[in-house]
């Protein structure tokens, strides 16, 4: 298996990442426990951002003198139908904004394309210590170009 296909794939929206529910995932009524919709989505915004090239220990310590770490701000959560143990989920994440000291994601989790979580998530874009910074130039683009130009399988 390619570490491309285990990071998800970059899409004409944004991006796809393929995750199956496992026995861990559940509560005890055998539906997937809610706060695991977080650790889905989660992994997801890290596989896009490593698919675009993004390394965010790197940003951390060697962006700029400032350094540069993303923080979620705000999550709205629909719950729309639960999932299940053996489920095959796909989680999309797509950039609705990207500059200033912000960026907008929306993310969606569907099983054989059925809706089940809808999310807009905000992540604060901070320097090192904690203060908010602006998002490079450079970096913005990568986001909003990644919903118009799917990446090449290589």
């Amino acid at each position: 298996m390619s570490l491309i296909s285990l990071a998800g794939e970059l899409t004409e929206t944004g991006h796809s990442l393929i995750q199956r529910v496992y026995y861990e995932d559940t509560d005890f009524s055998g539906v997937v426990y809610h706060a695991r919709y977080l650790h889905f989505m989660e992994r997801a915004r890290t596989d896009y951002l490593r698919l675009l090239g993004v390394e965010q220990a790197s940003l951390a310590i060697e962006g700029d003198a400032e350094g540069l770490v993303f923080v979620v701000h705000r999550m709205e959560i629909d719950f729309k139908s639960p999932a299940r143990m053996d489920d095959i989920l796909t989680i999309e994440t797509s950039t609705e904004k990207a500059g200033g000291a912000k960026m907008v994601l929306q993310q969606e989790i569907r099983r054989a394309g059925v809706l089940l979580i809808a999310a807009k998530v905000i992540i604060a874009v901070i320097n090192g210590q904690g203060r908010p910074r602006r998002l490079p130039e450079a970096l913005a683009t990568k986001f909003l170009a990644a919903q118009r130009a799917p990446a090449q399988p290589g």
